[in-house]
Protein backbone atom coordinates (compact mmCIF):
# COMPACT_ATOMS: atom_id res chain seq x y z
CA UNK A 1 0.00 0.00 0.00
CA UNK A 2 2.02 3.41 -1.16
CA UNK A 3 2.12 5.89 0.83
CA UNK A 4 1.42 9.69 -0.25
CA UNK A 5 1.41 13.17 1.58
CA UNK A 6 -2.14 14.03 3.32
CA UNK A 7 -3.74 10.82 2.07
CA UNK A 8 -7.17 10.55 3.80
CA UNK A 9 -7.21 6.67 2.31
CA UNK A 10 -4.43 5.47 3.95
CA UNK A 11 -5.11 7.57 7.20
CA UNK A 12 -8.59 6.13 7.31
CA UNK A 13 -7.58 2.32 6.66
CA UNK A 14 -4.55 2.95 9.21
CA UNK A 15 -6.74 3.11 11.60
CA UNK A 16 -8.95 0.19 10.88
CA UNK A 17 -8.02 -4.01 12.50
CA UNK A 18 -8.34 -4.90 8.62
CA UNK A 19 -5.55 -7.54 7.33
CA UNK A 20 -2.87 -5.74 5.68
CA UNK A 21 -4.09 -7.41 2.21
CA UNK A 22 -7.33 -6.44 2.32
CA UNK A 23 -5.97 -2.79 3.23
CA UNK A 24 -4.05 -2.87 0.08
CA UNK A 25 -6.57 -4.03 -2.17
CA UNK A 26 -9.10 -1.64 -0.52
CA UNK A 27 -6.57 1.49 -0.95
CA UNK A 28 -5.75 -0.15 -4.64
CA UNK A 29 -8.68 -0.48 -6.04
CA UNK A 30 -9.89 3.47 -4.33
CA UNK A 31 -6.96 4.73 -6.69
CA UNK A 32 -7.50 2.56 -9.95
CA UNK A 33 -11.11 2.88 -10.21
CA UNK A 34 -11.20 6.05 -12.88
CA UNK A 35 -14.70 7.37 -11.40
CA UNK A 36 -17.30 6.93 -8.52
CA UNK A 37 -19.62 4.14 -10.09
CA UNK A 38 -16.95 2.30 -10.55
CA UNK A 39 -15.56 2.21 -7.07
CA UNK A 40 -19.05 0.95 -6.38
CA UNK A 41 -18.10 -2.20 -8.26
CA UNK A 42 -14.97 -2.35 -6.12
CA UNK A 43 -16.09 -2.08 -3.12
CA UNK A 44 -19.19 -5.24 -3.70
CA UNK A 45 -15.55 -7.52 -4.41
CA UNK A 46 -13.86 -6.13 -0.56
CA UNK A 47 -14.14 -8.13 2.22
CA UNK A 48 -15.19 -5.00 4.06
CA UNK A 49 -16.92 -4.06 7.50
CA UNK A 50 -20.41 -1.92 6.19
CA UNK A 51 -18.60 1.22 8.09
CA UNK A 52 -15.23 0.95 6.80
CA UNK A 53 -17.04 0.45 3.37
CA UNK A 54 -19.25 3.52 3.23
CA UNK A 55 -16.37 5.86 4.61
CA UNK A 56 -14.34 4.85 2.08
CA UNK A 57 -17.50 5.33 -0.51
CA UNK A 58 -17.80 8.75 1.06
CA UNK A 59 -14.10 9.83 0.59
CA UNK A 60 -14.12 8.24 -3.31
CA UNK A 61 -17.58 10.76 -3.88
CA UNK A 62 -15.30 13.72 -2.54
CA UNK A 63 -12.08 12.41 -4.16
CA UNK A 64 -13.85 12.46 -7.64
CA UNK A 65 -15.38 15.91 -6.98
CA UNK A 66 -12.39 17.36 -6.47
CA UNK A 67 -10.35 15.71 -9.13
CA UNK A 68 -12.94 16.98 -11.92
CA UNK A 69 -12.93 20.88 -10.07
CA UNK A 70 -8.88 20.92 -10.55
CA UNK A 71 -9.86 20.11 -14.23
CA UNK A 72 -11.84 22.99 -15.02
CA UNK A 73 -10.64 25.08 -17.92
CA UNK A 74 -9.07 28.24 -17.17
CA UNK A 75 -12.30 28.70 -14.09
CA UNK A 76 -12.73 28.26 -10.05
CA UNK A 77 -14.34 24.95 -9.29
CA UNK A 78 -17.52 26.96 -9.10
CA UNK A 79 -17.35 27.93 -12.90
CA UNK A 80 -19.18 31.06 -13.78
CA UNK A 81 -21.84 32.97 -11.64
CA UNK A 82 -20.87 30.67 -9.30
CA UNK A 83 -22.41 27.85 -10.41
CA UNK A 84 -21.14 24.21 -10.51
CA UNK A 85 -20.36 23.79 -14.79
CA UNK A 86 -23.48 21.04 -15.79
CA UNK A 87 -20.56 18.60 -16.74
CA UNK A 88 -19.17 18.10 -13.39
CA UNK A 89 -23.17 17.95 -11.11
CA UNK A 90 -23.09 15.50 -9.35
CA UNK A 91 -25.13 12.25 -9.73
CA UNK A 92 -29.09 12.97 -8.61
CA UNK A 93 -28.42 10.42 -5.68
CA UNK A 94 -25.99 11.85 -4.07
CA UNK A 95 -27.49 15.75 -4.91
CA UNK A 96 -26.44 17.51 -1.66
CA UNK A 97 -28.43 20.96 -1.17
CA UNK A 98 -27.13 23.42 -3.09
CA UNK A 99 -26.51 27.51 -1.87
CA UNK A 100 -28.29 30.24 -3.13
CA UNK A 101 -27.05 31.52 -6.37
CA UNK A 102 -26.35 35.41 -5.10
CA UNK A 103 -28.00 37.95 -7.15
CA UNK A 104 -25.97 41.22 -6.05
CA UNK A 105 -23.58 42.99 -7.78
CA UNK A 106 -20.83 42.17 -5.32
CA UNK A 107 -21.32 39.12 -5.98
CA UNK A 108 -21.47 38.72 -9.54
CA UNK A 109 -18.13 40.84 -9.82
CA UNK A 110 -16.78 38.05 -8.18
CA UNK A 111 -17.74 35.35 -10.19
CA UNK A 112 -16.59 37.20 -13.00
CA UNK A 113 -13.73 38.07 -12.14
CA UNK A 114 -12.03 36.08 -8.85
CA UNK A 115 -10.42 33.02 -11.29
CA UNK A 116 -6.99 32.15 -10.31
CA UNK A 117 -4.66 32.04 -7.76
CA UNK A 118 -5.62 33.65 -4.90
CA UNK A 119 -8.41 34.88 -5.70
CA UNK A 120 -10.13 31.49 -6.73
CA UNK A 121 -9.19 30.41 -3.55
CA UNK A 122 -11.00 33.16 -2.27
CA UNK A 123 -14.17 32.12 -4.45
CA UNK A 124 -14.14 29.01 -3.74
CA UNK A 125 -14.25 29.22 -0.05
CA UNK A 126 -17.34 31.74 -0.36
CA UNK A 127 -19.17 29.48 -2.57
CA UNK A 128 -18.00 26.37 0.26
CA UNK A 129 -19.39 28.94 2.62
CA UNK A 130 -22.77 28.77 1.23
CA UNK A 131 -23.16 25.17 0.43
CA UNK A 132 -22.08 24.16 4.27
CA UNK A 133 -25.06 26.41 5.53
CA UNK A 134 -27.30 25.56 3.09
CA UNK A 135 -26.45 21.47 4.20
CA UNK A 136 -27.35 23.03 8.16
CA UNK A 137 -23.47 23.55 9.09
CA UNK A 138 -23.27 26.21 11.85
CA UNK A 139 -19.89 28.36 11.55
CA UNK A 140 -18.06 30.28 14.35
CA UNK A 141 -15.73 32.96 13.16
CA UNK A 142 -12.53 33.90 15.19
CA UNK A 143 -11.24 37.79 15.18
CA UNK A 144 -7.97 38.46 15.48
CA UNK A 145 -6.28 41.80 15.05
CA UNK A 146 -7.99 44.95 15.54
CA UNK A 147 -11.58 44.04 13.50
CA UNK A 148 -13.73 45.78 15.04
CA UNK A 149 -11.73 49.42 14.35
CA UNK A 150 -11.59 48.45 11.00
CA UNK A 151 -15.54 48.04 11.32
CA UNK A 152 -15.90 44.50 9.93
CA UNK A 153 -19.14 45.00 12.04
CA UNK A 154 -20.37 45.91 8.64
CA UNK A 155 -20.96 42.87 7.16
CA UNK A 156 -20.50 40.96 10.00
CA UNK A 157 -23.68 42.34 11.59
CA UNK A 158 -25.70 41.22 9.01
CA UNK A 159 -23.97 37.64 8.91
CA UNK A 160 -24.49 37.30 12.62
CA UNK A 161 -28.22 38.15 12.38
CA UNK A 162 -28.99 36.31 9.29
CA UNK A 163 -27.74 33.10 10.87
CA UNK A 164 -24.64 32.85 8.80
CA UNK A 165 -22.97 33.25 11.61
CA UNK A 166 -23.69 31.17 15.02
CA UNK A 167 -20.60 31.63 17.14
CA UNK A 168 -17.89 34.35 17.94
CA UNK A 169 -14.15 33.52 19.57
CA UNK A 170 -12.32 37.07 19.79
CA UNK A 171 -9.90 39.07 21.63
CA UNK A 172 -10.67 40.89 24.17
CA UNK A 173 -9.66 44.43 22.45
CA UNK A 174 -12.10 43.29 19.80
CA UNK A 175 -15.05 43.18 21.99
CA UNK A 176 -14.16 46.56 23.64
CA UNK A 177 -13.24 48.14 20.44
CA UNK A 178 -16.82 46.96 19.06
CA UNK A 179 -18.33 49.53 22.09
CA UNK A 180 -15.82 52.12 21.34
CA UNK A 181 -16.66 52.87 18.26
CA UNK A 182 -20.38 52.38 18.87
CA UNK A 183 -20.13 55.33 21.86
CA UNK A 184 -17.07 57.56 19.79
CA UNK A 185 -17.92 56.80 15.54
CA UNK A 186 -17.85 60.82 14.70
CA UNK A 187 -14.85 61.22 17.06
CA UNK A 188 -12.13 58.64 15.62
CA UNK A 189 -9.44 60.55 13.63
CA UNK A 190 -8.08 58.90 10.68
CA UNK A 191 -4.09 59.21 9.29
CA UNK A 192 -4.38 58.34 6.02
CA UNK A 193 -0.10 59.20 5.70
CA UNK A 194 0.42 57.05 9.27
CA UNK A 195 3.86 55.36 7.61
CA UNK A 196 5.18 58.66 7.70
CA UNK A 197 4.50 59.08 11.39
CA UNK A 198 7.90 59.92 13.38
CA UNK A 199 7.95 59.02 17.19
CA UNK A 200 7.09 62.52 17.67
CA UNK A 201 3.92 62.72 16.13
CA UNK A 202 2.99 59.40 17.76
CA UNK A 203 3.77 61.17 20.94
CA UNK A 204 1.67 64.26 20.36
CA UNK A 205 -1.18 61.71 19.96
CA UNK A 206 -0.43 60.30 23.38
CA UNK A 207 -0.44 63.85 24.83
CA UNK A 208 -3.86 64.30 23.77
CA UNK A 209 -5.18 61.00 25.34
CA UNK A 210 -5.41 60.06 21.59
CA UNK A 211 -4.19 56.02 21.35
CA UNK A 212 -3.26 55.28 17.57
CA UNK A 213 -4.41 51.71 16.20
CA UNK A 214 -2.34 51.83 12.36
CA UNK A 215 -4.54 54.61 10.91
CA UNK A 216 -7.19 55.56 13.41
CA UNK A 217 -6.79 57.63 16.34
CA UNK A 218 -9.11 56.55 19.32
CA UNK A 219 -9.71 59.37 21.88
CA UNK A 220 -9.51 58.16 25.41
CA UNK A 221 -12.28 60.48 26.79
CA UNK A 222 -14.62 59.77 24.01
CA UNK A 223 -14.29 56.17 23.57
CA UNK A 224 -12.87 55.10 26.95
CA UNK A 225 -14.57 56.84 29.22
CA UNK A 226 -17.74 56.10 28.95
CA UNK A 227 -18.05 52.05 28.78
CA UNK A 228 -15.40 52.00 31.29
CA UNK A 229 -17.69 53.88 33.69
CA UNK A 230 -20.27 51.28 32.90
CA UNK A 231 -18.22 48.23 33.28
CA UNK A 232 -16.92 49.72 36.56
CA UNK A 233 -21.03 49.85 37.95
CA UNK A 234 -21.18 45.62 36.91
CA UNK A 235 -18.21 45.20 38.18
CA UNK A 236 -19.18 46.76 41.34
CA UNK A 237 -22.47 44.69 41.68
CA UNK A 238 -21.16 41.78 41.35
CA UNK A 239 -18.92 42.17 43.46
CA UNK A 240 -21.54 43.16 46.23
CA UNK A 241 -23.51 40.25 45.13
CA UNK A 242 -20.59 38.00 45.31
CA UNK A 243 -21.75 36.69 41.98
CA UNK A 244 -18.57 36.26 38.58
CA UNK A 245 -18.96 37.36 34.90
CA UNK A 246 -17.55 36.87 31.97
CA UNK A 247 -16.11 39.83 29.91
CA UNK A 248 -18.84 39.77 27.13
CA UNK A 249 -21.35 39.41 29.90
CA UNK A 250 -20.54 42.81 31.25
CA UNK A 251 -21.01 44.46 27.71
CA UNK A 252 -24.29 42.27 26.54
CA UNK A 253 -25.63 43.81 29.31
CA UNK A 254 -24.29 47.48 28.43
CA UNK A 255 -25.91 47.52 25.46
CA UNK A 256 -29.30 45.22 26.56
CA UNK A 257 -29.64 48.43 28.98
CA UNK A 258 -29.33 51.11 26.63
CA UNK A 259 -28.13 53.16 29.05
CA UNK A 260 -25.65 54.83 26.96
CA UNK A 261 -27.74 54.73 23.54
CA UNK A 262 -28.69 58.10 23.61
CA UNK A 263 -24.72 58.45 23.32
CA UNK A 264 -24.22 56.38 20.03
CA UNK A 265 -22.20 57.65 17.46
CA UNK A 266 -22.25 54.42 15.48
CA UNK A 267 -25.01 52.57 13.91
CA UNK A 268 -26.52 50.00 15.85
CA UNK A 269 -27.66 47.82 12.99
CA UNK A 270 -23.39 47.63 11.82
CA UNK A 271 -21.92 46.46 14.84
CA UNK A 272 -21.59 42.97 15.08
CA UNK A 273 -21.64 43.20 18.96
CA UNK A 274 -25.12 44.78 19.17
CA UNK A 275 -26.25 41.55 16.63
CA UNK A 276 -24.43 38.97 19.02
CA UNK A 277 -26.41 40.52 21.64
CA UNK A 278 -29.94 40.69 20.34
CA UNK A 279 -28.94 36.93 18.87
CA UNK A 280 -27.38 35.74 22.36
CA UNK A 281 -25.17 34.11 20.01
CA UNK A 282 -22.09 31.93 21.88
CA UNK A 283 -18.94 34.07 22.39
CA UNK A 284 -15.47 33.30 23.97
CA UNK A 285 -12.68 35.78 24.89
CA UNK A 286 -9.93 34.49 25.65
CA UNK A 287 -6.79 36.82 27.26
CA UNK A 288 -9.26 38.90 28.56
CA UNK A 289 -6.27 40.70 30.28
CA UNK A 290 -4.99 41.69 26.75
CA UNK A 291 -7.05 44.83 26.55
CA UNK A 292 -7.42 48.27 27.74
CA UNK A 293 -10.20 47.57 29.93
CA UNK A 294 -8.50 44.12 30.50
CA UNK A 295 -5.93 46.52 32.43
CA UNK A 296 -8.17 48.58 33.90
CA UNK A 297 -9.54 45.52 35.96
CA UNK A 298 -6.08 44.48 36.92
CA UNK A 299 -5.06 47.93 38.16
CA UNK A 300 -8.20 47.89 39.72
CA UNK A 301 -7.24 44.33 42.21
CA UNK A 302 -3.65 45.72 42.36
CA UNK A 303 -5.69 48.35 44.31
CA UNK A 304 -7.62 45.92 46.04
CA UNK A 305 -11.00 47.10 44.71
CA UNK A 306 -11.42 43.80 43.53
CA UNK A 307 -10.90 40.38 43.88
CA UNK A 308 -9.21 38.95 40.03
CA UNK A 309 -11.53 36.13 40.41
CA UNK A 310 -14.25 38.37 39.49
CA UNK A 311 -13.85 37.97 36.28
CA UNK A 312 -14.37 34.50 34.87
CA UNK A 313 -11.34 33.12 33.33
CA UNK A 314 -10.31 31.76 29.80
CA UNK A 315 -10.57 27.64 31.39
CA UNK A 316 -14.06 28.68 32.38
CA UNK A 317 -14.47 29.81 28.95
CA UNK A 318 -12.89 26.72 27.14
CA UNK A 319 -15.05 24.70 29.25
CA UNK A 320 -18.24 26.96 28.50
CA UNK A 321 -17.18 26.52 24.46
CA UNK A 322 -16.78 22.49 25.10
CA UNK A 323 -20.44 22.13 26.56
CA UNK A 324 -21.51 24.54 23.67
CA UNK A 325 -19.85 22.57 21.05
CA UNK A 326 -21.22 19.16 21.59
CA UNK A 327 -24.40 20.45 22.30
CA UNK A 328 -24.61 22.02 18.92
CA UNK A 329 -23.00 19.17 17.21
CA UNK A 330 -25.49 16.80 18.42
CA UNK A 331 -27.58 17.96 15.31
CA UNK A 332 -25.47 19.85 13.19
CA UNK A 333 -21.76 19.80 12.00
CA UNK A 334 -19.47 23.25 12.49
CA UNK A 335 -17.58 24.70 10.51
CA UNK A 336 -14.32 27.66 10.83
CA UNK A 337 -13.89 30.91 9.49
CA UNK A 338 -10.73 32.41 10.77
CA UNK A 339 -9.70 36.15 10.36
CA UNK A 340 -6.59 36.47 10.86
CA UNK A 341 -4.63 34.20 13.55
CA UNK A 342 -3.86 34.18 17.39
CA UNK A 343 -5.49 33.28 20.31
CA UNK A 344 -8.67 33.56 19.09
CA UNK A 345 -8.37 31.08 16.24
CA UNK A 346 -6.49 28.40 18.09
CA UNK A 347 -8.00 28.68 21.55
CA UNK A 348 -11.65 27.96 19.52
CA UNK A 349 -10.51 25.60 17.30
CA UNK A 350 -8.71 24.03 19.91
CA UNK A 351 -12.18 22.49 21.52
CA UNK A 352 -11.97 19.09 19.06
CA UNK A 353 -8.69 17.84 20.50
CA UNK A 354 -9.93 18.79 23.62
CA UNK A 355 -13.03 16.77 23.25
CA UNK A 356 -11.89 13.93 21.71
CA UNK A 357 -8.11 13.33 23.45
CA UNK A 358 -8.17 14.70 26.58
CA UNK A 359 -11.77 14.59 27.55
CA UNK A 360 -12.05 11.29 25.88
CA UNK A 361 -15.73 12.54 24.60
CA UNK A 362 -16.24 9.59 21.85
CA UNK A 363 -17.94 10.10 18.89
CA UNK A 364 -16.80 13.91 19.01
CA UNK A 365 -17.37 15.42 15.28
CA UNK A 366 -14.50 17.30 13.72
CA UNK A 367 -14.79 20.95 12.02
CA UNK A 368 -16.02 20.40 8.72
CA UNK A 369 -15.27 23.40 7.06
CA UNK A 370 -12.46 25.55 7.46
CA UNK A 371 -11.01 29.30 6.06
CA UNK A 372 -8.51 31.49 7.14
CA UNK A 373 -7.79 34.69 5.73
CA UNK A 374 -4.18 36.04 6.98
CA UNK A 375 -1.00 37.76 5.80
CA UNK A 376 1.22 36.43 7.86
CA UNK A 377 3.89 33.78 6.58
CA UNK A 378 4.56 30.61 7.67
CA UNK A 379 7.43 31.29 9.07
CA UNK A 380 9.15 29.95 12.77
CA UNK A 381 6.47 28.23 14.34
CA UNK A 382 4.47 31.29 14.12
CA UNK A 383 0.55 30.35 14.62
CA UNK A 384 -1.11 32.98 12.46
CA UNK A 385 0.60 31.66 8.71
CA UNK A 386 0.48 28.04 9.54
CA UNK A 387 -1.49 26.06 7.26
CA UNK A 388 -4.74 24.21 7.38
CA UNK A 389 -2.98 20.64 6.93
CA UNK A 390 -1.05 21.65 9.61
CA UNK A 391 -4.01 21.76 11.85
CA UNK A 392 -4.87 17.75 10.57
CA UNK A 393 -1.84 16.98 12.43
CA UNK A 394 -3.55 18.58 15.66
CA UNK A 395 -6.60 16.27 15.07
CA UNK A 396 -8.05 19.88 14.94
CA UNK A 397 -9.43 19.33 11.31
CA UNK A 398 -10.20 16.12 9.44
CA UNK A 399 -8.13 15.30 6.34
CA UNK A 400 -10.98 15.65 3.91
CA UNK A 401 -12.51 19.10 5.13
CA UNK A 402 -12.69 21.63 2.52
CA UNK A 403 -9.54 24.23 3.56
CA UNK A 404 -8.62 27.55 2.54
CA UNK A 405 -6.09 29.64 3.04
CA UNK A 406 -6.30 33.02 1.45
CA UNK A 407 -3.68 35.47 1.45
CA UNK A 408 -3.89 38.99 2.03
CA UNK A 409 -5.53 41.73 3.83
CA UNK A 410 -8.41 40.44 6.09
CA UNK A 411 -10.20 43.99 5.67
CA UNK A 412 -10.26 43.91 2.44
CA UNK A 413 -10.79 39.64 2.36
CA UNK A 414 -13.73 39.29 4.99
CA UNK A 415 -15.86 41.98 3.87
CA UNK A 416 -15.65 40.75 0.64
CA UNK A 417 -16.39 37.33 1.76
CA UNK A 418 -19.62 38.26 4.41
CA UNK A 419 -21.03 40.30 1.14
CA UNK A 420 -20.75 37.05 -1.22
CA UNK A 421 -22.41 34.78 0.86
CA UNK A 422 -24.78 37.33 1.81
CA UNK A 423 -25.47 37.85 -1.70
CA UNK A 424 -24.69 41.25 -2.05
Amino acid sequence: MARTPHDPVEHLLRRTSLPQHVKADAWDAFHRSPTHHAFTEELKRLPLPQHVRANLWDLKLKHTASKEAKMLPRESKYGRGGTRLPEQAEPARTKEPSAEKAPGSVSAFIAENFRHFNSATFHDAAEDYKKHLAKGVQMLVSLAGAMSTAELGRTLAPMIRQGKVHAVSCTAANLEEAGFDLIAHDEYERYPDYHDFTAEDDAKLAARHVNRVTDTGLKEQAAMTPIEKAVKRRWDQAARNGTRLFPHEVMFDILRSKELESQYQGDPEKNWLVAAAEKDIMIVVPGFEDSTIGNVFAAECMEGNYDPTLIRNGIEYMVELAKWYQRVSADHDLGFWQIGGGLSGDFAICVVPLLEQDAKVKGTKKWTYFCQMTDADESMGGYSGAMPNEKSSWGKLPPDAPMFNIKGDATINAPLLAAYVLGW
